[in-house]
Formats: C-alpha cells, sequence, structure tokens
C-alpha cells in the first residue's frame, strides 16, 4: 500500500514552496494509473456508471477533504468524476496534493461498487 495515505495534509500558508520537479515525478509515480499532470495541477478522470455514482464518489472524497483540510476540485456529471488537485497557497504541487490523491485511491479501491 502506498505509504502517502498513513499520512496527513499539513497546513499551507503563502510562502510554502512548492515541490521540486524531481519529487513531484516521484509521489507522481506512486499514484494509481490515470492520475495526469498538467502545470500545477494533477488530476485524475474517473469514469461512473452513473450520475448518482459520481455524485456519491465525490461526497466520500469532500468528507475526506474536510478531514484532511485539503481541498480539490471536483467535477460531477453523468458518468464521470473529474477530481483535479493543486495547493494554491504555494501556486504549484505540494505533498499534500499527492497525500490527498493517495487517499482518493483508497476510496475508489475500497468502494464496493468501484467505478466503471
Amino acid at each position: 500500500m502506498n505509504q502517502l495515505v498513513n499520512e496527513r495534509c499539513q497546513a499551507c500558508h503563502g510562502g510554502t514552496p512548492p515541490l521540486p520537479e524531481a519529487e513531484v515525478q516521484e509521489l507522481l509515480g506512486q499514484l494509481t494509473e490515470g492520475w495526469t499532470r498538467s502545470g500545477s495541477v494533477i488530476r485524475l478522470h474517473i469514469p461512473t456508471r452513473d450520475f448518482a455514482e459520481a455524485f456519491a464518489l465525490a461526497a466520500r472524497i469532500a468528507l475526506l477533504a474536510e478531514r484532511e483540510g485539503h481541498h480539490p476540485e471536483l467535477g460531477v456529471g453523468w458518468g464521470h468524476l473529474e477530481v483535479e488537485l493543486t495547493t494554491h497557497a504555494a501556486g504549484g504541487l505540494t505533498r499534500n496534493d499527492f497525500i490527498m490523491a493517495a487517499k482518493v485511491d483508497r476510496i475508489l479501491e475500497a468502494s464496493t461498487d468501484g467505478p466503471s
């Protein structure tokens, strides 16, 4: 299991530096296949059977985000959920983004219905 899931997100403030490129690449490699990077954002497109499944996954991720204090952008649509992570205070990616991504992966793995 990815060790990132055992970590907790830490509060970030203005001046928190984004991760160096080498660390971003190393942490991206620890996530499940499907996560992509576009500049300072990591993104996961999750196919679902319908809107209800996408909404249910979004709700689980939203509750996790509240516990962690690190909030992704969530796009819910019929048959898909989009998850985007970045750290605005750092102006880029931080370890928090990868911790959240690993925990999203765990939610998807533990889902009894599983995404389509």
